[in-house]
């Protein structure tokens, strides 16, 4: 698997930026907080966190407000909301491109999952769940260029499960595409330590199949596996992917490694 291309803190009017780009999808994100909140808003414990996706034509829909809802949910269960009380954290995420087959890859109908494994309700479509690792890659990662304060790491992945062949991971639009008819697609997100912080399911399939796919998942995004790459370029933090890659917890971890390092650079000049 290759890993993403990911440029860091390129957006000067934020506070923290990230441009992700994998798998033919290309999405930009930018954080502004902790920042002043608005009385109706303002909560007097923890911090407001704000999501906004656009989409990359057109204006919002009820897909983008679904994916919004997911993003919230997600992103407030890994950042300090305590550590910075009345206050606002604003994240941004617009989509920049699609690869050109994302529009024939949709057609799954929805189906409601058992409440006791994701409690979401129905899901949004096919063409919601593709992009969502995307745009949580990205969020996390601007919100580590913002240096919101964080109690862990994110790691998300997609799996898709053909009706007349293997599972898929991480597969592009066009893998989608060959795969047809799709049974289901899963969406997972763990935290550092293993914890699942996201679920997100739609299609028709059965407990075990969930389970089987929440395992290989789980092993793509903490499982063991060599380190990625980065380099720092100009005056921006760029990171290369590297092929053959298993392990986005590694690769996420070298991004933090960098990002300490490229901002402690002066230390090395003095």
């Amino acid at each position: 698997m290759v890993v993403p291309e990911v440029t860091l803190t390129h957006l000067n009017r934020a506070d923290g930026s990230a441009t992700y780009t994998y798998n033919g999808y290309s999405v930009i994100g930018a954080v502004n907080g902790p920042i002043e909140v608005l009385r109706r808003d303002e909560m007097p414990e923890e911090a407001t966190i704000e999501v906004n996706v656009r989409p990359a034509i057109g204006v919002g829909s009820p897909k983008e407000r679904h994916l919004e809802a997911l993003l919230h949910n997600t992103l407030r269960s890994i950042i300090l909301t305590r550590s910075i009380p009345r206050t606002l954290v604003q994240i941004t995420l617009q989509i920049k491109s699609l690869p050109e087959e994302e529009e024939a890859t949709t057609g799954i109908s929805s189906v409601r999952f058992p409440s006791s494994l994701c409690g979401k309700g129905e899901a949004n479509g096919l063409q919601s769940l593709t992009i969502l690792p995307h745009l949580l890659h990205t969020a996390f990662l601007a919100l580590l260029s913002a240096s919101i304060p964080l109690r862990a790491t994110l790691t998300s992945t997609l799996i898709a499960l053909p009706a007349k062949s293997t599972s898929l991971l991480s597969p592009t639009a066009n893998e989608l595409l060959r795969a047809k008819p799709i049974k289901s697609i899963h969406v997972f997100a763990f935290s550092g330590d293993r914890r699942l912080l996201l679920n997100e399911s739609d299609g028709a399939f059965s407990y075990e199949e969930w389970e089987e796919a929440c395992e290989r998942a789980e092993e793509v995004c903490c499982g063991e596996a060599d380190e990625g790459g980065v380099k720092l370029g100009g005056e921006e933090m760029e990171i290369d992917g590297l092929e053959k890659s298993e392990n986005l917890e590694k690769w996420l971890r070298q991004v933090v490694k960098r990002k300490v390092e490229w901002e402690q650079r002066w230390k090395s000049d003095t």
